[in-house]
């Protein structure tokens, strides 16, 4: 697909989440990383009412009128961007006709938000084209209630913060009740992050990402009789024992892998400033199992792929990453091996599942990158 002739190059990165899963809509802290994994956007004003979209791998072009965006929720491949454009202009923002090709390097379906690097590229295209400057927090805001509202899935803040506000070397201290962030220096040393896709088609609507989403939600409402409390990640281990007694098991099942998670994000933030590699991996491990027993996301996939990494002697540890039921591990393996690890993970893993794994190369990198061609 030819790009000459584009007024800009516009960027969002994917992310992944080195821990603190299902935790971003209990209000609590996560640790997400941008990666150099991206949707990148061309994009030149076309001087229509239209947004007419392109894409460098397949063959469809996209014409959506503006005057009526609400006409594509329900289209697979365009009903995101209309949803960004229909959101950004309801947030104030001056939207134009403009002509948009996408090049996305992040794998569909990994569980390394696709989604989310679509969003917040299209929009941080929208506001270039019309001459706006943005703050990339207001994006991600904007971007994470299309997903909402447009596609249907009710997600949290995380993936579309991490990838309009990453920096490259650090992960993020996103408190997402207040939006609050400190950005963490991830020095791993001699070691590295290698992320593998178990390669099970996967979907979050179809999947019981909302289910989970109401049982913590009912989990809350019934610790409030008891606590003061505004967000299951307020609720501090001790007390989730002491009144445990008001939840159903499973509920209380979901509330403590919650509870338990946001105390492995503080650790982990503390490890990470010290610089103490191998106690962070042990949480990566923790977290797993966290999500398997309590909050029962992983699967046989992906609890395979984790349990191959975490029995290689160079991997420190491994866990599922982004919303489970399919999608992707990131483990932390000493750099010397990593071609080893990689190797025995898929052997082992194609043996036990029938599936081949993929193993993606990707940095830290940055969030939102705009460039004038």
């Amino acid at each position: 697909m030819n790009k000459e002739g584009y007024s800009y190059r516009i960027s969002a990165a994917g992310r992944v989440n080195l821990i603190g899963e299902h935790v971003d809509y209990c209000g609590g802290q996560v640790m997400p990383c941008a990666l150099s994994l991206k949707n990148t956007v061309w994009a030149r004003p076309n001087g229509e009412n239209v947004l007419r979209i392109r894409w460098t791998d397949l063959p469809e072009v996209a014409v959506l009128d503006l005057g009526d965006l609400e006409q594509y929720r329900d289209k697979q491949h365009i009903k995101y961007h209309a949803g960004c454009a229909a959101l950004w202009r309801e947030a104030g923002h001056r939207v134009v006709g403009c002509d948009l090709l996408m090049d996305c390097t992040v794998p569909f379906g990994s569980g390394l938000s696709s989604s989310a690097a679509i969003e917040v590229s299209t929009i941080a295209a929208l506001a270039t084209v019309a001459g706006e400057k943005f703050d990339p927090v207001e994006v991600a805001l904007v971007a994470q209630k299309a997903e909402q509202e447009y596609a249907g899935v009710r997600c949290g803040v995380m993936d579309q913060y991490a990838s309009a506000n990453g920096r490259a070397g650090y992960a993020i201290l996103l408190d997402c009740a207040t939006l609050e962030r400190e950005y963490i220096p991830v020095r791993l040393g001699d070691y590295t992050l290698v992320i593998a896709d178990c390669k099970k088609p996967h979907s979050l609507v179809a999947s019981k990402y909302n289910e989970r989403r109401e049982e913590v939600e009912e989990a809350l409402r019934l610790l409030k009789k008891r606590l003061a409390v505004n967000s299951l990640a307020e609720v501090k281990p001790y007390l989730l024992e002491e009144y445990r007694t008001l939840l159903p098991a499973v509920i209380y099942r979901r509330a403590k892998h919650v509870v338990e998670e946001c105390e492995r994000v503080r650790t982990a933030a503390r490890l990470l400033r010290g610089g103490d590699i191998e106690g962070f991996g042990r949480l990566l491990n923790a977290s797993h199992a966290s999500l398997r027993d309590l909050y029962e996301v992983t699967g046989k996939e992906l609890d395979s792929l984790a349990f191959a990494a975490q029995s290689h002697p160079a991997c420190l540890g491994s866990r599922m990453t982004g919303a489970g039921f399919g999608g992707c591990t990131v483990s932390v393996v000493k750099k010397s091996a990593e071609e080893d690890f990689k190797a025995f993970v898929a052997e082992k893993y194609a043996r036990e599942t029938g599936y081949r794994a993929a193993f993606y190369s990707a940095e830290i990198g940055d969030g939102i990158v705009v460039e004038k061609e």
